[in-house]
């Protein structure tokens, strides 16, 4: 039998244990928020670090595990993580260390609910502070955090457009609506304001909200059921998506009469150039670009790429130190794209050339242009840290009306199209009469499959519906900058296809990466000479027709004189580049005793002023490898043995100046002032992210026995509604400058 005392003693020990356990929350675990923050991260990993309390804190790494990771990820939005790591790999934090020693079961739905020391109780130094890095899918929904703590999380964000603008293409203007509990609410506009809708028009990839006329959305809410959502919305306006806004004030629902001072929100959003629809008076006053000095470049979609600036007439690229989503929203916005929905760092989207401009940018968000924001122009970086975007475009559906059938997988096979014929829509095949590598890319950007990895012009082994087969597209000829294959020229209703469809329809496959090549400038002036050579000694190349058409009719005993000089061409894109042939089918020339792999890899021109040319060469593939390669990066390609050819990702491979046919054969020409031209892949037989960085211009006088070579540069198109070349005021543009028609 217990004792007075005894019991005294242990109802004491009970009383102090319930006070311990239920002094942290007097209703479970702290409501506690989470976010990634520190250095040379993207936005889906970083420095755990905690809000409690008031303050922000990390979490020490002792017993940390991957399951620990995966709460944090899920708390945070992400489906998942994929790696967590210790010591402060993101940087050492500041403040308090909240939470050490974390076990949790990976049920839990916040940190918080995992068993630890207890907040602020460790032992630990922010050395080591842990990190995470979780999967880039976000969890569907909406989440919005109010600054008490309050979490409420919606399932999907719409527009509602009245009937009368439901056909419009994309549709910019309706009621808001959130699906909250399985059913979709309107909002109360009693607080709602222009940064609200702001924000709204970002995520559906509109740049900015414009003015409505309220009436008839008045009239048509008088008479609509109400069933309203019980938050109102507070957005500061530079937030890239609604989640990153606050709940404000809750609503009381009562009925009909919630929110009888005001109505549904209703947002209205200006469109960007690129869709905004011609045919409506509503879109005059369409978000339009002032002299652009910001472009991307690289990206397989449209609102994608490496983001460049153009300063005293030249382009460059930024750097990533402190590149955020902040920054990224400014750019996507100037060009006339909704808000971003990534800030990328590292090179994601290709190494660009020229000066990095920027560096350590920093914006508010409601900046017209990159410009505008606070920069660092003593750069330090090198193009591995190039910034990029990706931004919000609107819905345009652009996919239904397109697919691809037969193929081993979503990203090949026979391309098909939905057309009207006989006044109704029918599928059907593409003939593939001068199908190539642009009308590859704009089908795989249509379907939003990416870069286009090949064009194929049979397709017998693609069984699709034999329903399906009948050619309804003929014709197409893409500059490879269009949205959609119906922007590309195409004979119309008028089909004429002599090979017919079946076995013959156009067919791709794609890929989200590709090779993206660029010329050394500096390596061709520095090389450039004049050799006078005997043409006994050309027989091989001239059999490869590497001489003019003179040569023909030349004395065995004549000497040629050649144009001489390197090529070093660098693989800045995302993956390798590859000759398009199988390495069965490359053609063997017995007199050099070697395979072309390509049979056009280059081509070498001279040019007068006004872009007439006169004098001509071209170098076939006969060995692409792998030079030399930046540091940390290892060779791929090699020639010796008959080897694989291609070219890595971050080398590049030279064709010195002593080699058969690395020259122009300049006997015939005249002395003068001229232009020398070098293109790259010019019949675009392999597919890569950026066409307009392949053509190397540089000036030249000849005076008959000598020759100068001097301002090399890249032609990269300048900005605005029809992009020209620098310094077109000086020659037109011949067929082997691309045409000059692509990426306006």
């Amino acid at each position: 039998m217990l004792r007075p005392v005894a019991i005294h003693c242990l109802l004491s020990t009970l009383l102090c244990m319930w006070v311990l356990c239920n002094a942290q929350s007097p209703s479970g675990p702290p409501v506690i928020q989470l976010r990634l923050a520190g250095e040379k991260r993207k936005h889906y990993e970083g420095r755990v670090e905690v809000f409690y309390n008031g303050e922000w804190g990390t979490v020490c790494d002792d017993d940390f595990s991957i399951t620990a990771a995966q709460v944090v990820c899920r708390e945070l939005g992400f489906m998942n993580a994929e790696s967590w790591s210790p010591s402060a790999k993101y940087g050492s934090g500041e403040g308090h260390i909240w939470l050490d020693n974390l076990h949790c079961t990976g049920g839990e739905k916040s940190l918080a609910e995992c068993h630890s020391n207890g907040f602020g109780v460790s032992d630990c130094k922010h050395s080591e502070d842990v990190g995470v890095v979780c999967t880039q899918k976000r969890i569907p929904g909406f989440k919005f955090i109010q600054n008490q703590g309050l979490t409420v999380q919606v399932e999907d964000v719409r527009l509602r457009a009245t009937y009368s603008q439901r056909k419009r293409i994309p549709i910019t203007e309706g009621f808001l609506e959130v699906k909250y509990g399985g059913k979709w609410r309107q909002i109360c506009n009693e607080e709602w304001t222009e940064k609200n809708s702001r924000v709204i028009c970002g995520m559906y990839g509109f740049p900015g909200e414009k003015r409505f006329n309220a009436r008839p959305y008045k009239l048509l809410a008088s008479r609509r059921k109400k069933n309203f959502w019980g938050f109102s919305v507070n957005c500061t306006g530079n937030e890239a998506d609604l989640s990153d806004c606050k709940i404000g004030r809750e609503i009381k629902r009562k009925g009909n009469s919630t929110c009888e001072q005001g109505m549904p929100v209703v947002v209205s959003c200006v469109p960007g150039r690129a869709f905004a629809p011609s045919v409506s008076a509503g879109y005059r006053k369409a978000y339009r670009l002032e002299q652009p000095l910001v472009r991307l470049r690289g990206g397989a979609m449209i609102g994608e790429g490496r983001v460049e600036v153009l300063k005293n007439g030249e382009w460059g690229t930024v750097c990533d130190d402190n590149w955020n989503i902040r920054a990224a929203t400014v750019v996507c916005r100037e060009l006339g794209f909704g808000s971003a929905k990534e800030a990328l760092t590292g090179a994601r989207l290709g190494q660009g050339i020229g000066p990095v401009h920027m560096n350590e940018v920093e914006c508010s968000g409601f900046e017209k242009s990159l410009t505008e924001c606070y920069f660092n122009r003593d750069a330090g970086c090198s193009h591995e840290e190039d910034a990029a975007v990706r931004c919000n475009i609107p819905a345009m559906g652009f996919n239904k009306r397109l697919r691809l059938n037969g193929g081993r997988n979503p990203y090949e096979g026979r391309v098909e199209v939905l057309a009207e014929k006989n006044g109704s829509m029918v599928w059907g095949t593409v003939c593939s009469d001068s199908w190539g590598t642009m009308e590859a890319m704009v089908v795989c950007r249509q379907l939003g499959l990416g870069f286009a990895s090949h064009a194929f012009q049979e397709t017998w082994y693609w069984q699709g519906d034999g329903s399906t087969d009948a050619v309804v597209m003929s014709g197409v000829r893409c500059s490879g900058t269009e949205l959609t294959m119906d922007q590309c020229l195409h004979h119309g209703k008028h089909i004429l296809c002599p090979k017919g469809g079946g076995r013959f329809a156009a067919g791709v496959s794609c890929t989200q990466t590709a090779p993206d090549l660029v010329l050394s400038a500096q390596a061709v002036e520095q090389t450039t000479y004049l050799e006078d050579r005997p043409m006994y000694a050309l027989q091989c190349a001239h059999e490869e027709h590497c001489l003019s058409s003179s040569a023909d009719k030349a004395d065995p005993s004549s000497y040629r004189r050649l144009l001489r000089f390197s090529s070093q061409i660098h693989n800045n894109g995302q993956s390798d580049f590859r000759p398009r042939a199988a390495h069965h089918s490359w053609i063997w020339h017995e007199c050099h005793r070697h395979y072309h792999s390509m049979e056009v890899f280059t081509h070498y021109d001279l040019l007068t002023l006004n872009g007439t040319k006169v004098a001509e060469g071209h170098k076939a593939s006969f060995c692409l490898e792998d030079t030399h390669c930046d540091e940390g990066i290892q060779k791929r390609y090699e020639c010796a043995n008959f080897g694989a050819q291609g070219i890595t990702v971050g080398c590049w491979d030279t064709y010195r100046h002593d080699i058969d046919c690395q020259w122009i054969d300049i006997t015939d020409l005249k002395p003068g002032d001229y232009i020398f031209q070098v293109v790259i892949n010019p019949n675009y037989e392999v597919a890569e992210s950026d066409y307009t960085n392949n053509i190397m211009r540089c000036r030249s006088r000849y005076d008959g026995q000598r020759i100068w070579t001097y301002n090399c540069y890249i032609v990269t198109p300048t900005s605005g509604t029809n992009d020209k070349f620098r310094e077109t005021s000086h020659f037109s543009m011949t067929e082997n400058t691309l045409l000059d028609i692509f990426f306006n």
